[in-house]
């Protein structure tokens, strides 16, 4: 028997070991199935399969990263196929879209496009979005840019052309969309650029419209797998099944029960089908646990087995029954955030890693009052889908003009830098510049070197336009001889951008000195492409900026200014449940389990919908390694209002007898939390109250305006604070004035 086998329990190895026809692993949570596909990979090859005759398709670029990692250790194990150079050579793995684009750099000029097209990110198409909506006068209450971009997605992903949205709309907000649609096509078309969406739906149409270019794909890629086919929408869909059609060794990897992403396209029926479709093909499940107790798997089953539309399974695992399932019923989201951090602090105490804990919810705003205990504890946190590097407007800025230097059409990286920093180029300049453009019938940033003959502009607006063409002409020119980490630096250092910072925020700032840090950490970046041939680094460059995505840098550790590597922070790490799929912790604290919020009010009227948050509820069980506390509020304020809501039906779903913590007590005796008048103040101190500070050590509040006190401290003197979010303890004393 193959090594590559050991080590496999029964079902992950019939999903190896089965080579030709339709293959569905049902894979649950924690089963081991990433294991299971890169081994199966490294098999295939190890029976005869060519590397270039298999395509893994995963939905994010971390999980292709992590298998293509997995899979070259295997190979160089096992001694896999090597290329004359002697390296192993390995299969194409990435994400739709990063297999798409590779697919579209080869084939788009079938389609009459050039190959060199920008890829527009969700920043570029709602600038875009945002400007159609303008010129056509429509308020934000009847669409907003947003709204549009998503309208759209959704005709692309169910491959509606735009001529077909004017066809079927119904209303006047669909003739708004239709027409929008079909323009922002249009502009992509003009400008040299596709979306997302396009990366896989221009393959699509490829495959369909030119059968000899999907034949040359089919003969390439014999054995097709598809990690997560739960999340996948229709286009996806379609293109799996073009292009293993001739084959029909196509291996889908998922599991009904964490189909979270509805809301996104994914179509639950791709997998529920998947049997019906092939027939002929196999089925195996994986339902061996390698991460949880058993306690928090009874947890889940349990929950799970409400819903009707999954392809039924029951977890299992050789783990130790665990701890109970804690539930806890709180007055409201105040003292719900304060117990699940007095419990952090227990575990802290008790030499647990705060990294080993996260905090789930349902929406984004529920993190207010989990923010303000966390402060008010002095806990570090971070929050998964903040702000990130790429969406910074300092990076924006520079990545705009690298952009708009690879490609000239690309008219909203030109707008977004035209004044950036400034050069006295007003509004009414770039209008009149674009009336021009208009009137020649020419892509205005290719105007600015006739920017001489336009009227509309004044004087020195003109000669700001001609100094910037003739600079960018001139970054153009070094960009096919100089590394890419020297083209940049020349950029920030030319455009004078760090001085602009400075200006803006301030010499020695913080703030200055943070956005100087992130567009120098962008040199170091593009560092790892100064070895690719000049010309083609930036492309490459701005393909893998353009396909990053949030989740992707959880794990990577940080670095420090100089580049080294720092160990990272230990923080409570909080998340939307949504966030957190794929991902694990020791103990997990799932907050805001009530009706009206998990499961979501939104999902009472649609039977579907209810499942899918109950698909989500298992998805935050199923995170848990060690300990599982789901926590709810009596009253909550959310949205500018007080709610008063009921424990969410989930917790009622988990057997009593895994369970412990004060909600089965006060269930007993009736709710030990009555319907308190609403405080205007989020603490119960007073004047003249002896505190302590974990900072500033021993004072005392000498006045209390609401939720601000003022107080005296021993040492540093007065500072006034926020009662809710500052880490003060009131200090007992006795008639001495000595501690108690």
């Amino acid at each position: 028997m193959s090594q590559l086998l050991n080590g496999l329990n029964d079902e992950q190895l019939a999903a190896v070991t089965h080579k030709d026809g339709p293959l569905l692993v049902v894979a649950g949570a924690g089963s081991g199935k990433t294991k299971a596909l890169t081994v199966r990979i490294a098999y295939l090859m190890e029976q005869g399969v060519l590397a270039r005759e298999i395509l893994a398709i995963t939905f994010t670029n971390k999980a292709a990263k992590e298998m293509k990692t997995r899979v070259q250790k295997l190979l160089e194990e096992q001694g896999g196929e090597t290329a004359p150079n002697g390296k192993i050579l390995t299969p194409a793995i990435g994400t739709f879209h990063s297999i798409g684009m590779r697919i579209l750099r080869r084939e788009i000029e079938i389609l009459g496009r050039e190959k060199d097209f920008t890829i527009f990110d969700t920043t570029d198409t709602k600038s875009l979005a945002r400007t159609m909506l303008k010129e056509r006068n429509v308020k934000t209450e009847i669409l907003n840019p947003a709204g549009l971009l998503s309208r759209i997605s959704s005709l692309k992903n169910d491959m509606i052309s735009p001529d077909q949205a004017i066809e079927v709309a119904q209303n006047y907000r669909d003739v708004i969309v239709a027409e929008c649609y079909k323009k922002y096509q249009a502009t992509l078309l003009t400008t040299n650029a596709v979306d997302f969406d396009d990366l896989i739906l221009l393959p699509v149409q490829i495959f369909q419209d030119f059968p000899e270019v999907l034949a040359k794909y089919q003969h390439w890629w014999k054995y097709i797998m598809i990690d997560e086919y739960q999340d996948t929408n229709f286009l996806q869909y379609r293109f799996a099944q073009l292009i293993s059609q001739k084959h029909k060794n196509i291996c889908a990897i998922g599991d009904s029960d964490q189909s979270i992403y509805k809301f996104r396209g994914a179509d639950l029926s791709n997998i529920l089908n998947f049997q019906k479709e092939y027939k002929e093909g196999k089925t195996v499940i994986l339902n061996k646990n390698y991460r949880s107790t058993k306690n928090i798997l009874l947890a889940a089953d349990a929950v799970i087995s409400q819903n009707t539309d999954r392809i039924e399974k029951t977890m299992t695992t050789d783990n130790e029954q665990g701890a109970d399932i804690t539930i806890l019923e709180l007055s409201d989201e105040r003292e719900e955030a304060n117990t699940i951090f007095d419990e952090i602090v227990k575990h802290q105490n008790n030499n647990g890693l705060l990294s080993d804990i996260a905090i789930l919810y349902r929406t984004n705003v529920q993190s207010r009052a989990l923010e303000e205990a966390a402060l008010r504890h002095a806990i570090p946190y971070t929050i998964v889908g903040g702000l990130k590097f790429y969406a910074r407007s300092e990076v924006k800025d520079i990545l705009s003009y690298l952009r708009f230097i690879k490609n000239g059409n690309d008219s909203v990286a030109l707008e977004r830098i035209i004044n950036v920093p400034t050069r006295k180029i007003g509004k009414k300049s770039i209008d009149g510049l674009k009336n021009f453009a208009l009137l020649k019938k020419i892509e205005w940033g290719k105007m600015l070197s006739h920017v001489s003959a336009a009227e509309g502009i004044s004087p020195i607006a003109k000669k700001q336009m001609m100094l910037f063409d003739a600079m960018i002409h001139d970054f153009r020119a070094k960009e096919k001889t100089e590394k890419l980490s020297e083209l940049i630096s020349e950029v920030i250092e030319k455009i004078k951008y760090e001085e602009m910072l400075e200006k803006k925020y301030g010499l020695g700032s913080e703030e200055s000195v943070s956005r100087n840090d992130n567009i120098r950490e962008l040199i170091s970046v593009a560092r790892k492409y100064d070895t690719i041939e000049p010309g083609d680094a930036l492309t490459l460059f701005l393909e893998e900026v353009a396909l990053i995505s949030d989740l992707d840098t959880l794990d990577e550790e940080q670095k420090s200014k100089n580049g080294e590597i720092i160990e990272k922070e230990a923080q409570v790490t909080f998340m939307t449940l949504h966030s957190s799929k794929g991902l694990e912790f020791p103990t997990i604290f799932i907050s805001g389990a009530e009706e009206n919020i998990f499961p979501s009010s939104r999902s009472f009227s649609n039977p579907e919908n209810l499942e899918e948050e109950r698909r989500l509820m298992y998805v935050g069980i199923t995170r848990a390694e060690k300990k599982l506390y789901i926590t709810f509020a009596n009253s909550r304020m959310l949205y500018g209002d007080i709610q008063y809501n009921s424990p969410s039906r989930f917790i009622a779903e988990i057997p009593v007898e895994i369970c412990d913590g004060n909600y089965f007590s006060s269930r007993d005796m009736g709710s030990q939390f009555a319907r308190e008048e609403i405080k205007t103040v989020s603490h119960d101190f007073k004047t003249n109250d002896t505190i302590s500070h974990k900072k500033f050590g021993m004072g005392t509040i000498v006045n209390i305006e609401g939720d601000i006190l003022t107080i005296s401290f021993q040492e540093v003197g007065e500072k006034r604070m926020v009662a809710s979010i500052a880490p003060l303890t009131r200090v007992n004393m006795d008639i001495d004035g000595d501690f108690m």
